[in-house]
């Protein structure tokens, strides 16, 4: 079988403005290195445009409207909270991330590909139900969660988040699921302010585990180890998505962790073993935070490797 990539060049017509750290270039890097000999044998796949439909399985009607109701126009600029920026193609760049992350559930769920991962922008794990935040309009992992289950029939569906912030959004979207999971590793007292370990949602579906600030591959790789495996593994999930944020790495303005490359290849190795064991190796990632260039994309080409090799 095969790793499919799922992007589209509509997202790269998502501007941000001059100096936003959720930029253009962030995706034109990182493609350009996907298209390198090292990765010759990715199926690459556009990404569909998703529908209303699958974008209100995780989102309220009123949010939907709130974020196609105040785009700009022309070479204009609009913030829909402090740190999201809009522009007139946001609207396409958005429905094509979401639609990667469905794309990608339904080639991964009709066994047309083993894995996949969307390098798809605006990311999404911040994106609650009914409000925009953190950079991100719809949220793609849920949104792809819940196409899973709503046409192929996933009974479970764990989405793990390695992104340095923790994902209010999906949290948010999941917490009264019992039959969804959201697991995240997430550094303290950082963005936005959530994902203490007591928010366990219904029956701990939701696991948080928190880092102090300048922690490092040994405490995060335990914490894989040790809580979140098990956890996956009980869970006995028919499908495992990865909310592929590469922010955590010690080279990122944006946090304090000091995880590596190597760390990020293999949380992917780990995951892709669990997978095959619990649910015939079905992996989903899609893209979300990562705003050092080098750093994001060696990151990211790495946890993609790691993905060919179990495909």
């Amino acid at each position: 079988m095969a790793t499919a990539l799922f992007t589209h060049p509509a997202c790269m017509g998502h501007d941000t403005g001059d100096y936003h750290p959720e930029c253009a270039e962030r995706l034109r890097l990182l493609l350009s290195t996907l298209s390198g000999e090292d990765f010759q044998f990715l199926e690459r796949m556009e990404a569909p445009r998703a529908s209303s439909e699958q974008i209100l399985r995780a989102h309220d009607s009123d949010h939907l409207d709130f974020v196609r109701d105040n785009l700009p126009t022309g070479d204009d600029y609009a913030h829909l909270d402090p740190d999201t920026v809009v522009s007139e193609g946001s609207w396409e760049a958005a429905l094509r991330s979401a639609g990667a992350a469905v794309g990608a559930v339904d080639a991964v769920m009709k066994g047309e590909v083993k894995n996949a991962f969307c390098a798809t922008r605006p990311p999404g794990h911040h994106a609650e139900s009914r409000a925009v935040l953190g950079f991100c309009l719809f949220n793609n992992a849920a949104i792809g969660a819940m196409h899973a289950k709503a046409v192929h029939g996933a009974k479970r569906v764990v989405v793990f988040d390695i992104d340095v912030h923790h994902g209010n959004g999906t949290q948010d979207i999941f917490y009264a699921h019992p039959d969804l999971m959201y697991v995240s590793t997430h550094e303290d007292e950082s963005f936005p302010g959530t994902g203490l370990p007591e928010e366990t949602g219904v029956a701990g579906n939701i696991i948080n585990i928190v880092l102090p600030q300048g922690s490092g591959s040994e405490p995060w790789r335990a914490a894989v180890t040790d809580k979140i495996i098990p956890a996956i593994r009980k869970f006995k999930p028919d499908l495992l998505m990865i909310s592929a944020g590469f922010d955590a790495h010690a080279q990122d303005p944006m946090a304090h962790m000091k995880l590596s490359t190597e760390d990020f290849s293999w949380v992917t190795h780990e995951l892709c073993k669990l997978a095959e064991e619990v649910c015939q190796g079905r992996v989903v990632s899609v893209l979300e935070g990562g705003y050092d260039l080098k750093s994001l994309t060696v990151s990211c080409a790495a946890h993609v490797k790691a993905l060919l090799e179990h495909s």
